[in-house]
């Protein structure tokens, strides 16, 4: 190699190094500026932040499967009978006496007030299928108990079973014609919302997978700097864990999709996730800003920590739960 090129060489991979360590410094800088110590403890989660301006509290709720219809879908019954029958009246995990449904959605909003509550956040399959009755009644009583809330969908929300068409053309569908009124205005595959400082940043994953454009939005919320709180149905994969951790999962696709049929939709596909499902599944967890990641889908309770973001897994509100999480400010 001449002296000349070598020179060159030379100061481009010395350009590039201190690019490196600068982004380095960056990163660590707003580890430091966002991250604090996490806790929870049953369903109430503690986030300590120097990043909090002031004392914050989320509520979330998931997995309600309201089934309630009327008239408007009778030209849906074959498609939504299966799951009207579902979840009709369930035990509270709080006082152990049975309720309908609808009442414990009431219920828990109840108890959102009382929590005193600055924000609601919905993460899918409020509903067991996207009837015009139940989409009414949930958001009355979201307005009517007066306190913000996001909304992203299950993958029942936007589920008739045995229609034609792809998960993602029926999702396309029936965001359009049903859930539309929940997302206020926004986006409904991704969006984010403000509040004390923490980016809420909703991302919609009820077909397993994520598209190229929402992989590009979060990226660019992550690119802000901001402290960021990700919300979605489906948990993101976790060593360890089942298949039911869909998004991301390597072994997930049609050798594993068991229920397809069950459920009258398209199986899984054969090849397993794209690539850009697998780029967003490393890229959440390499986020340096990013405080936690809030799913449901599993109607379990769980927390698991990558990388040192924990990722809470709500239980099914159909049953009354529902989670709590405070954002403190830590000196």
């Amino acid at each position: 190699m001449k002296r000349r090129d070598f020179l060159g060489t030379s100061a481009l991979v010395g350009a590039g190094s201190l690019m490196q360590r600068g982004q380095a410094e960056e990163s660590a800088k707003t580890v430091e500026t966002a991250r604090g110590s996490f806790s929870l403890t049953g369903y109430r989660a503690a986030v300590y932040s120097p990043a909090v301006a002031e004392p914050f509290r989320l509520f979330q709720i998931t997995d309600s499967h309201l089934a309630l219809d009327d008239a408007r879908g009778e030209a849906w019954r074959d498609n939504s009978k299966r799951m009207a029958a579902a979840f009709q009246n369930n035990v509270h995990f709080e006082d152990g006496k049975t309720y309908p449904n609808p009442e414990i959605f009431e219920m828990t909003l109840a108890r959102a007030q009382q929590e005193k509550a600055d924000f609601i956040a919905l993460t899918g399959d409020i509903f067991s299928f996207p009837s015009e009755a139940a989409v009414e009644f949930a958001l009355d009583k979201l307005n009517a108990a007066g306190i913000p809330f996001g909304y992203v969908a299950g993958n029942h929300d936007w589920h008739y079973e045995g229609l034609p068409g792809s998960s993602k053309e029926l999702r396309d569908t029936w965001t359009a014609r049903r859930l539309a009124p929940l997302y206020q205005g926004v986006h409904p595959l991704y969006h984010s919302q403000e509040h004390k400082g923490i980016r809420f940043v909703f991302i919609d994953n009820s077909i397993y997978e994520i598209l190229p454009e929402q992989l590009d939005f979060f990226r660019s919320e992550a690119a802000t700097g901001n402290p960021l709180v990700l919300l979605m149905h489906i948990p993101l994969y976790i060593p360890g864990r089942g298949v039911g951790f869909g998004c991301g999962h390597p072994q997930w696709g049609a050798a594993t999709d068991h229920i397809w049929e069950l459920e009258r939709r398209e199986i899984w596909r054969k090849e397993g996730h794209t690539e850009t499902t697998f780029a967003f599944h490393k890229e959440v967890f390499s986020t340096p800003n990013l405080l936690f990641v809030l799913a449901g889908h599993i109607h379990q309770a769980s927390l698991d920590v990558k990388q040192d973001i924990p990722q809470i897994v709500t239980a099914h509100n159909a049953c009354g739960h529902f989670g709590v999480v405070d954002f403190k400010a830590l000196p």
